[in-house]
């Protein structure tokens, strides 16, 4: 390999690697973002009581309702004679500011709209029309705080985003700010008089009002109007209402009673500036602040699309789960009463048990003693893959009867099984892998659904051995928890995926059919099961053909195992996918078994990290009781499932109790590992066999033809035991 080929694979390893956190730090800001501009992040809702007036200057209590201390000393307005202007206050908003926009344009008025930077930066097609019709904007914060319980770099802050945030939306800055929970300039005290102050000396004019209309309040059409009205007739007036904040119908049916009253008595509504004949509060923004806005509206605008797709995404994986668990539950009953009322007619010629084995030296001995021990007669062939710790001279120092070892040059897997299938003497070919224990009976359990011919293929209970580490209890909940439940609904379905290459059997002659174990996929064993279902053979589960696996005990290797599991089965589900249109048997396989396969493997994990993303945030943000009540409902499902499964394969339920934990972590460890398998497969990468390191352990503890309870299966030969 070349230094620029090993440079291009270092660099998509590194991208596939690095894409799944990534991508899960950006959903978590998108929620965090979401959060903030709808007031549930760093939102602070108290609201000061009244305080002493003492030290606030005399002038200003007795000014009018547009304070400018831009230049030091508090200078007043009052609005001119027979001119209105109306204020809105707290949006925009999608319902309520189009039709204040309307009707404004329907009587020719103009008007100010303090907008706040949340709902400006959510909303910025409707200040960009405020602006463009003639009306100005203010700054009204970005979360609505009482700015007199908060600090000046937090005031400054809330002005800051507020500006970006109008920048974003309609390229302007503004001059004009009024403060949450204002109202008239005589009602500013010793909390609130600093606050204005400050605002003024960063260049604001601050805007009370000496007209409230209360229309938060929604008194009446009528009573709005009269409360709009200035004090004295022919009187100048700001006028406060909202159009934002709740229900504001009223308000809008007051305008059309409010604009033309008014002005058939002679007045007009203006801006605020052009009221007191100054310049325009807006100020064109160009440049690098321009587009701090633009990319801050833009993120605002993606984290609404996305923290709705991830609501979306959350109801589908909780649709899922519970669907899932229900389909187990009920067919999984069902499976119980027809398979155990079943009677076989009994299956006694011998097999053949193919070991394909690469650098086994650790497991293969016990491996081959339990298959020996076997009450059912059997032909047992190893076929060394090329192994360089000695595998096949350890078997043949074994002098065991009826074993046959095989030699060939590395070549995978599906190879090694295909040349012990060539050499099989037996129509009934057993497959397991190097590092399994076979119990007494499993071949015979495994083989009795044979006497029905339309049986191709049957797959076992595979049973994770090495299961006192944290690690091994978790998987010993998956594998009986997921693996057996599903095995037994797809095979009440007809639509069994795969046949585990730890345990597994299949007539020679439907594997020669469909061409033997290919090596198209790194799922051999998915991968001919979906090629058996479509030549019309029935895919059967034995629950009583219990093998023992060791199963990874790092989180490293765990990973190397389902990273390759998760690739091969999407491509083994791409291999197949023409069985969604095809009839016969393929059809009905494809339009049963694929989605479910699709659904369940590979939809869900990979959305089910949202249920704990949703459970940190609404922990942290939202409303944690509810979120907690609903994350642990979710849970109790899961464990009555989990329960049941046990109990069907004759468990202790103590492994239970790691279940909260396995949830959390493993949820995480499958999201990631199938987004990187979904990296490798748009990146046209290939992923290399991996070599998981064996111990041996699972023999040394179970011995051989031991019988020790368990239940369990791994879907696709979890195992991945060869190099490239």
């Amino acid at each position: 390999m070349t230094p620029r080929h090993r440079g291009r694979r270092s660099s998509r390893l590194r991208m596939r690697r690095l894409l799944p956190p990534l991508v899960l730090c950006v959903l978590l800001a998108m929620l965090v973002l979401h959060g903030y501009v709808h007031s549930e992040i760093l939102a602070d809702h108290r609201v000061r009581p009244p305080a002493p007036t003492d030290r606030v200057p005399k002038e200003v209590l007795e000014a009018g309702p547009v304070l400018d201390i831009r230049h030091g000393r508090p200078v007043g307005h009052e609005i001119p004679d027979r001119t209105v202007v109306l204020t809105f206050d707290d949006g925009p908003d999608p319902d309520w500011t189009p039709r204040i926009l309307d009707k404004l344009k329907e009587h020719s008025a103009h008007a100010v709209f303090f907008v706040t930077g949340a709902m400006t930066a959510r909303h910025p097609d409707l200040v960009r029309r405020m602006v463009a019709e003639g009306h100005e904007v203010g700054l009204h914060t970005f979360n609505h705080p009482d700015l007199s319980y908060q600090s000046d770099a937090r005031i400054d802050r809330e002005l800051a985003q507020t500006q970006l945030a109008l920048a974003g939306a309609a390229g302007v800055r503004t001059s004009l700010f009024r403060p949450p929970y204002s109202a008239t300039p005589d009602a500013l005290d010793n909390a609130s008089w600093p606050v204005t102050r400050h605002v003024g000396e960063r260049g604001y004019v601050s805007v009370f009002l000496d007209t409230d209309s209360e229309d938060w309040a929604r008194p009446g059409t009528g009573e709005i109007v009269r409360r709009a009205l200035p004090k004295r007739p022919g009187d100048g007036a700001v006028v406060l209402m909202h159009d934002s904040g709740g229900d504001r119908s009223q308000t809008v049916a007051a305008l059309d009673v409010l604009l033309p009253r008014l002005q058939q008595q002679g007045y007009r509504f203006t801006t605020l500036t052009r009221a007191l004949d100054a310049p325009s509060a807006h100020t064109e923004v160009t440049g690098p602040e321009l587009w701090k806005g633009l990319v801050f509206v833009a993120a605002v605008g993606l984290s609404e699309h996305v923290t709705t797709v991830l609501a979306l995404a959350l109801a589908l994986v909780g649709v899922l789960v519970l669907a899932r668990f229900a389909l187990m539950l009920l067919l999984s009953r069902r499976h119980i009463r027809r398979v155990r009322g079943r009677a076989h007619e009994p299956v006694t010629e011998p097999v053949t048990v193919l070991v394909p084995a690469y650098n086994e030296a650790e497991c293969i001995a016990g491996t081959v003693r339990s298959l020996t021990a076997s009450d059912h007669p059997v032909e047992i062939v190893v076929v060394d893959d090329g192994s360089t710790d000695g595998t096949a001279d350890i078997v043949e120092r074994l002098a065991l009867p009826r074993v046959r070892v095989l030699r060939q040059a590395n070549a995978g897997k599906a190879a090694a099984l295909n040349l012990g299938i060539a050499h099989a003497s037996h129509d009934i070919v057993v497959m397991m892998d190097g590092d399994t224990v076979f119990e007494e009976s499993t071949v015979r359990e495994l083989v009795q659904p044979f006497s029905d011919p339309a049986v191709g293929a049957v797959a076992g209970n595979a049973k994770v051995g090495n299961r006192g580490t944290l690690i091994g209890s978790w998987q010993h909940i998956e594998y009986v928890m997921g693996f057996n439940l599903d095995r037994r609904m797809y095979d009440l379905l007809g639509c069994m995926p795969t046949v585990p290459g730890a345990v597994g059997a299949f007539r020679r002659e439907a594997l020669e059919r469909v061409g033997g174990m290919s090596d198209d996929t790194l799922a051999e064993d998915t991968d001919v099961t979906m090629a058996l279902h479509r030549d019309g053979r029935r895919v059967v589960y034995a629950e009583r053909a219990r093998a023992w696996t060791e199963a990874p005990e790092t989180v490293r290797q765990l990973w190397s195992q389902r990273y390759r599991w998760s690739y091969g089965t999407m491509q083994a589900l791409w291999k197949h996918r023409r069985a969604l249109i095809e009839t016969g048997p393929s059809g009905r396989f494809g339009r049963v078994g694929l989605p479910l396969v699709a659904l369940f493997t590979v939809v869900a994990p990979l959305l089910s990290p949202l249920i704990d993303l949703f459970l940190v945030y609404g922990l942290v943000f939202g409303p944690a009781g509810r979120t907690a009540v609903a994350w642990l409902g979710m849970l109790a499902v899961q464990a009555l499932c989990a329960g049941y499964a046990f109990r069907l394969d004759g468990e202790r339920m103590a492994p239970l109790l790691a279940l909260p934990l396995q949830q959390i972590l493993y949820r995480q460890l499958m999201y990631v590992v199938l987004l990187q398998s979904w990296i490798t497969a748009l990146s046209g990468g290939r992923l290399r066999w991996q070599k998981l390191r064996r111990t041996g352990t699972v023999a040394g503890a179970i011995g051989t033809g031991t019988g020790v309870p368990g239940t369990l299966e791994t879907s696709g030969d979890l195992e991945a035991r060869q190099p490239a």
